[in-house]
Protein backbone atom coordinates (compact mmCIF):
# COMPACT_ATOMS: atom_id res chain seq x y z
CA UNK A 1 0.00 0.00 0.00
CA UNK A 2 1.43 3.36 -0.99
CA UNK A 3 1.38 6.52 1.02
CA UNK A 4 -2.00 8.21 1.26
CA UNK A 5 -2.71 10.98 -1.19
CA UNK A 6 -1.73 14.49 -0.23
CA UNK A 7 -4.33 16.00 2.06
CA UNK A 8 -6.06 19.06 0.71
CA UNK A 9 -5.02 22.25 2.45
CA UNK A 10 -7.54 24.58 4.00
CA UNK A 11 -7.67 28.25 4.81
CA UNK A 12 -7.19 29.04 8.47
CA UNK A 13 -8.74 31.91 10.38
CA UNK A 14 -6.99 34.69 12.21
CA UNK A 15 -8.12 33.11 15.49
CA UNK A 16 -6.49 29.79 14.61
CA UNK A 17 -3.16 31.42 13.78
CA UNK A 18 -3.26 33.33 17.05
CA UNK A 19 -4.16 30.17 18.98
CA UNK A 20 -1.24 28.31 17.40
CA UNK A 21 1.19 31.13 18.10
CA UNK A 22 0.23 31.59 21.74
CA UNK A 23 0.21 27.86 22.49
CA UNK A 24 3.58 27.22 20.84
CA UNK A 25 5.09 30.22 22.58
CA UNK A 26 3.69 29.06 25.93
CA UNK A 27 5.23 25.61 25.50
CA UNK A 28 8.57 27.09 24.39
CA UNK A 29 8.81 29.58 27.24
CA UNK A 30 7.66 27.00 29.79
CA UNK A 31 10.44 24.64 28.75
CA UNK A 32 13.08 27.34 28.54
CA UNK A 33 12.24 28.29 32.11
CA UNK A 34 12.23 24.64 33.18
CA UNK A 35 15.69 24.32 31.64
CA UNK A 36 16.89 27.27 33.74
CA UNK A 37 15.28 25.98 36.92
CA UNK A 38 16.91 22.60 36.39
CA UNK A 39 20.37 24.14 36.33
CA UNK A 40 19.46 26.06 39.50
CA UNK A 41 18.61 22.64 41.02
CA UNK A 42 15.01 23.68 41.64
CA UNK A 43 13.95 20.80 39.36
CA UNK A 44 15.60 17.44 39.91
CA UNK A 45 15.57 14.03 38.26
CA UNK A 46 14.88 13.61 34.56
CA UNK A 47 13.88 16.42 32.22
CA UNK A 48 13.29 15.87 28.48
CA UNK A 49 12.58 19.04 26.53
CA UNK A 50 10.57 19.27 23.29
CA UNK A 51 11.88 22.70 22.27
CA UNK A 52 11.57 22.83 18.47
CA UNK A 53 8.70 20.32 18.27
CA UNK A 54 5.86 22.68 19.29
CA UNK A 55 4.12 22.65 15.90
CA UNK A 56 3.23 18.98 16.39
CA UNK A 57 1.15 19.68 19.50
CA UNK A 58 -0.40 22.93 18.29
CA UNK A 59 -1.53 21.32 15.04
CA UNK A 60 -2.93 18.34 16.91
CA UNK A 61 -4.88 20.54 19.32
CA UNK A 62 -6.83 22.39 16.64
CA UNK A 63 -7.46 19.22 14.60
CA UNK A 64 -8.80 17.03 17.41
CA UNK A 65 -11.74 16.98 19.81
CA UNK A 66 -11.52 17.40 23.60
CA UNK A 67 -12.99 13.89 23.96
CA UNK A 68 -10.18 12.33 21.90
CA UNK A 69 -7.48 10.60 23.94
CA UNK A 70 -3.77 11.37 23.77
CA UNK A 71 -1.02 9.14 25.14
CA UNK A 72 2.69 9.68 24.68
CA UNK A 73 6.22 9.08 25.95
CA UNK A 74 8.37 10.99 28.42
CA UNK A 75 9.06 14.06 26.23
CA UNK A 76 5.56 15.20 26.99
CA UNK A 77 5.22 18.67 28.51
CA UNK A 78 4.14 20.18 25.19
CA UNK A 79 1.54 17.50 24.48
CA UNK A 80 0.11 17.77 28.00
CA UNK A 81 -0.17 21.55 27.82
CA UNK A 82 -1.80 21.39 24.38
CA UNK A 83 -4.32 18.92 25.79
CA UNK A 84 -5.27 21.29 28.61
CA UNK A 85 -2.82 20.86 31.51
CA UNK A 86 -2.22 24.39 32.86
CA UNK A 87 1.16 26.03 33.40
CA UNK A 88 0.85 26.20 37.19
CA UNK A 89 0.21 22.49 37.78
CA UNK A 90 2.76 21.56 35.11
CA UNK A 91 5.55 23.60 36.69
CA UNK A 92 4.61 22.46 40.19
CA UNK A 93 4.86 18.85 39.03
CA UNK A 94 8.38 19.45 37.76
CA UNK A 95 9.20 20.82 41.22
CA UNK A 96 7.71 17.70 42.83
CA UNK A 97 5.09 19.77 44.65
CA UNK A 98 1.71 18.67 46.01
CA UNK A 99 -0.09 21.15 43.71
CA UNK A 100 1.45 19.44 40.68
CA UNK A 101 -0.45 17.72 37.93
CA UNK A 102 -0.18 14.36 39.71
CA UNK A 103 0.55 15.64 43.24
CA UNK A 104 4.30 15.78 42.66
CA UNK A 105 4.55 12.01 42.26
CA UNK A 106 5.17 11.85 38.52
CA UNK A 107 7.67 14.55 37.73
CA UNK A 108 8.65 15.47 34.19
CA UNK A 109 7.85 12.13 32.57
CA UNK A 110 4.47 11.24 34.05
CA UNK A 111 1.84 13.94 33.62
CA UNK A 112 -1.73 12.62 33.54
CA UNK A 113 -5.22 14.11 33.28
CA UNK A 114 -8.36 12.00 33.11
CA UNK A 115 -10.32 15.27 32.81
CA UNK A 116 -8.57 16.13 29.55
CA UNK A 117 -8.16 12.53 28.39
CA UNK A 118 -4.40 12.84 28.54
CA UNK A 119 -3.11 9.43 29.59
CA UNK A 120 0.58 10.09 30.13
CA UNK A 121 3.75 10.53 29.98
CA UNK A 122 5.39 7.05 29.99
CA UNK A 123 9.01 6.35 30.86
CA UNK A 124 9.29 2.86 29.36
CA UNK A 125 10.31 3.25 25.71
CA UNK A 126 7.38 2.12 23.58
CA UNK A 127 5.33 1.06 26.59
CA UNK A 128 2.48 3.41 25.70
CA UNK A 129 1.96 1.93 22.22
CA UNK A 130 -0.01 -1.05 23.44
CA UNK A 131 -1.86 1.12 25.95
CA UNK A 132 -2.90 3.50 23.17
CA UNK A 133 -4.46 0.63 21.25
CA UNK A 134 -6.22 -0.44 24.44
CA UNK A 135 -7.76 3.01 24.93
CA UNK A 136 -8.94 2.93 21.31
CA UNK A 137 -10.40 -0.53 21.84
CA UNK A 138 -12.36 0.76 24.85
CA UNK A 139 -13.83 3.61 22.80
CA UNK A 140 -14.77 1.25 20.00
CA UNK A 141 -16.38 -1.12 22.51
CA UNK A 142 -18.42 1.79 23.91
CA UNK A 143 -19.50 2.66 20.34
CA UNK A 144 -18.54 6.33 20.54
CA UNK A 145 -16.59 8.14 17.82
CA UNK A 146 -13.55 9.17 19.85
CA UNK A 147 -10.08 8.70 18.39
CA UNK A 148 -6.89 7.88 20.29
CA UNK A 149 -3.66 9.61 19.31
CA UNK A 150 -0.74 7.43 20.35
CA UNK A 151 2.64 9.18 20.12
CA UNK A 152 6.15 7.77 20.38
CA UNK A 153 9.66 8.62 19.25
CA UNK A 154 11.76 7.13 16.47
CA UNK A 155 13.68 5.04 19.00
CA UNK A 156 10.49 3.31 20.12
CA UNK A 157 9.98 1.99 16.59
CA UNK A 158 12.65 -0.63 17.38
CA UNK A 159 10.42 -2.14 20.08
CA UNK A 160 8.54 -5.34 19.37
CA UNK A 161 5.34 -3.98 20.90
CA UNK A 162 4.96 -1.63 17.93
CA UNK A 163 4.64 -4.53 15.52
CA UNK A 164 2.36 -6.55 17.78
CA UNK A 165 0.11 -3.53 18.27
CA UNK A 166 0.06 -2.55 14.59
CA UNK A 167 -1.06 -6.05 13.68
CA UNK A 168 -3.81 -6.14 16.32
CA UNK A 169 -5.01 -2.60 15.59
CA UNK A 170 -5.41 -3.38 11.91
CA UNK A 171 -7.08 -6.73 12.60
CA UNK A 172 -9.64 -5.09 14.90
CA UNK A 173 -9.85 -1.82 12.92
CA UNK A 174 -9.22 0.28 16.03
CA UNK A 175 -9.77 4.07 15.93
CA UNK A 176 -6.17 5.01 16.70
CA UNK A 177 -3.72 7.35 14.99
CA UNK A 178 -0.18 6.15 15.66
CA UNK A 179 2.27 9.06 15.53
CA UNK A 180 6.03 8.73 15.39
CA UNK A 181 7.58 12.06 16.38
CA UNK A 182 10.76 11.44 14.41
CA UNK A 183 13.41 13.83 15.69
CA UNK A 184 16.07 11.58 14.10
CA UNK A 185 18.26 10.74 17.09
CA UNK A 186 16.30 8.69 19.62
CA UNK A 187 18.46 8.83 22.76
CA UNK A 188 21.48 9.99 20.77
CA UNK A 189 21.96 7.56 17.89
CA UNK A 190 20.70 8.48 14.43
CA UNK A 191 18.04 6.48 12.63
CA UNK A 192 20.56 5.71 9.87
CA UNK A 193 22.77 3.87 12.36
CA UNK A 194 19.99 1.82 13.95
CA UNK A 195 17.73 0.75 11.11
CA UNK A 196 17.79 -0.17 7.45
CA UNK A 197 14.37 1.51 7.19
CA UNK A 198 15.00 5.23 7.50
CA UNK A 199 11.57 6.28 6.24
CA UNK A 200 9.80 5.14 9.37
CA UNK A 201 6.27 5.43 7.96
CA UNK A 202 7.06 2.34 5.84
CA UNK A 203 6.86 0.18 8.96
CA UNK A 204 3.09 0.52 8.82
CA UNK A 205 2.88 -0.70 5.23
CA UNK A 206 3.75 -4.25 6.25
CA UNK A 207 0.37 -4.38 7.98
CA UNK A 208 -1.52 -2.65 5.15
CA UNK A 209 -1.95 0.31 7.49
CA UNK A 210 -2.38 3.65 5.68
CA UNK A 211 0.89 5.41 6.45
CA UNK A 212 2.40 8.77 5.62
CA UNK A 213 5.42 10.98 6.28
CA UNK A 214 4.71 14.65 7.00
CA UNK A 215 6.55 17.87 7.91
CA UNK A 216 6.31 18.42 11.66
CA UNK A 217 7.87 21.88 11.53
CA UNK A 218 4.80 23.26 9.74
CA UNK A 219 1.75 23.59 11.99
CA UNK A 220 -0.64 23.98 9.05
CA UNK A 221 0.50 20.67 7.57
CA UNK A 222 0.21 18.95 10.95
CA UNK A 223 -3.34 20.22 11.43
CA UNK A 224 -4.45 19.10 7.97
CA UNK A 225 -2.98 15.62 8.27
CA UNK A 226 -4.19 15.03 11.82
CA UNK A 227 -7.70 16.17 10.85
CA UNK A 228 -7.73 13.82 7.85
CA UNK A 229 -6.44 10.92 9.96
CA UNK A 230 -9.07 11.54 12.64
CA UNK A 231 -11.82 11.55 10.01
CA UNK A 232 -10.52 8.25 8.63
CA UNK A 233 -10.61 6.64 12.08
CA UNK A 234 -14.04 8.03 13.00
CA UNK A 235 -15.47 6.54 9.83
CA UNK A 236 -14.60 3.04 11.05
CA UNK A 237 -11.75 2.38 8.63
CA UNK A 238 -9.24 1.51 11.32
CA UNK A 239 -5.84 2.95 12.28
CA UNK A 240 -3.41 5.24 10.50
CA UNK A 241 0.33 5.73 11.02
CA UNK A 242 1.90 9.18 10.64
CA UNK A 243 5.63 9.76 10.74
CA UNK A 244 5.87 13.41 11.75
CA UNK A 245 9.39 14.64 11.04
CA UNK A 246 10.36 17.23 13.61
CA UNK A 247 13.49 18.33 15.46
CA UNK A 248 14.51 18.90 19.07
CA UNK A 249 16.95 21.73 19.57
CA UNK A 250 18.16 20.35 22.90
CA UNK A 251 19.74 16.99 23.66
CA UNK A 252 17.83 13.87 24.61
CA UNK A 253 17.85 14.91 28.26
CA UNK A 254 19.65 17.41 30.44
CA UNK A 255 22.78 15.22 30.54
CA UNK A 256 23.07 15.08 26.74
CA UNK A 257 25.26 17.76 25.05
CA UNK A 258 24.09 16.50 21.60
CA UNK A 259 27.58 16.40 20.11
CA UNK A 260 26.45 13.77 17.62
CA UNK A 261 24.99 16.38 15.25
CA UNK A 262 26.49 19.31 13.40
CA UNK A 263 25.96 23.02 13.96
CA UNK A 264 24.97 23.27 10.30
CA UNK A 265 22.17 20.78 10.79
CA UNK A 266 20.91 22.60 13.88
CA UNK A 267 20.91 25.89 12.00
CA UNK A 268 18.99 24.33 9.11
CA UNK A 269 16.12 23.44 11.42
CA UNK A 270 16.24 26.62 13.47
CA UNK A 271 15.89 28.56 10.22
CA UNK A 272 12.42 26.97 9.86
CA UNK A 273 11.46 27.35 13.51
CA UNK A 274 7.66 26.87 13.68
CA UNK A 275 7.09 29.76 16.09
CA UNK A 276 9.01 32.21 13.91
CA UNK A 277 7.11 31.02 10.83
CA UNK A 278 3.71 31.62 12.44
CA UNK A 279 4.81 34.98 13.82
CA UNK A 280 5.85 36.03 10.32
CA UNK A 281 2.55 34.73 8.91
CA UNK A 282 0.55 36.72 11.45
CA UNK A 283 2.31 39.90 10.41
CA UNK A 284 2.20 39.19 6.68
CA UNK A 285 -1.50 38.34 6.71
CA UNK A 286 -2.15 41.37 8.94
CA UNK A 287 -3.76 39.16 11.54
CA UNK A 288 -1.63 40.91 14.15
CA UNK A 289 0.55 43.97 14.52
CA UNK A 290 4.00 44.08 16.04
CA UNK A 291 2.36 45.50 19.17
CA UNK A 292 -0.08 42.57 19.28
CA UNK A 293 2.84 40.14 19.08
CA UNK A 294 4.64 41.94 21.91
CA UNK A 295 1.48 41.81 24.02
CA UNK A 296 1.21 38.03 23.52
CA UNK A 297 4.87 37.61 24.47
CA UNK A 298 4.32 39.70 27.60
CA UNK A 299 1.20 37.71 28.50
CA UNK A 300 3.03 34.39 28.14
CA UNK A 301 6.06 35.62 30.10
CA UNK A 302 3.84 36.75 32.96
CA UNK A 303 2.05 33.39 32.93
CA UNK A 304 5.32 31.45 33.16
CA UNK A 305 6.66 33.80 35.86
CA UNK A 306 3.48 33.15 37.83
CA UNK A 307 3.83 29.39 37.31
CA UNK A 308 7.36 29.43 38.75
CA UNK A 309 6.17 31.49 41.73
CA UNK A 310 3.26 29.09 42.24
CA UNK A 311 5.59 26.09 42.15
CA UNK A 312 8.14 27.59 44.51
CA UNK A 313 5.51 28.62 47.05
CA UNK A 314 3.68 25.27 46.96
CA UNK A 315 4.27 22.56 49.55
CA UNK A 316 5.83 19.17 48.97
CA UNK A 317 3.47 16.18 49.33
CA UNK A 318 2.92 15.06 52.93
CA UNK A 319 4.60 11.79 53.84
CA UNK A 320 1.29 9.91 54.06
CA UNK A 321 0.67 10.58 50.34
CA UNK A 322 2.97 7.65 49.59
CA UNK A 323 0.05 5.39 50.52
CA UNK A 324 -2.58 7.04 48.29
CA UNK A 325 -3.37 6.60 44.59
CA UNK A 326 -1.88 3.11 44.58
CA UNK A 327 -3.60 0.16 42.92
CA UNK A 328 -4.57 -2.43 45.53
CA UNK A 329 -6.17 -5.81 44.93
CA UNK A 330 -7.76 -7.00 48.16
CA UNK A 331 -7.88 -10.67 47.17
CA UNK A 332 -4.41 -10.90 45.61
CA UNK A 333 -3.69 -14.66 45.88
CA UNK A 334 0.09 -14.71 45.94
CA UNK A 335 0.86 -13.11 49.30
CA UNK A 336 2.38 -15.52 51.78
CA UNK A 337 1.78 -14.70 55.43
Amino acid sequence: MAKRKTTKSKTFSKETYLEWYELMLRIRKFEERANLMYFQKKIRGFLHLCIGQEAVYAGMKTATRPTDAWITAYRQHGAAMAKGVDSNSAMAELYGKYTGNVKGKGGSMHFFSAEHRFYGGHGIVGGQIGLGAGIAFADKYKENDNVTFCMFGDGACRQGILHETFNMAMTWKLPVVFICENNFYAMGTSVERTSNVTDIYKLGLGYDMPSKQIDGMNVEVVHNEIAAAAEHCRSGKGPIFLEIRTYRYKGHSMSDPAKYRTKEEEKEYKDKDPINIIEAALLKKKHATAEDIDNIKTKVKEEIDAAVKFAEESEFPPAEEIYTDNYEQQDYPFIVD
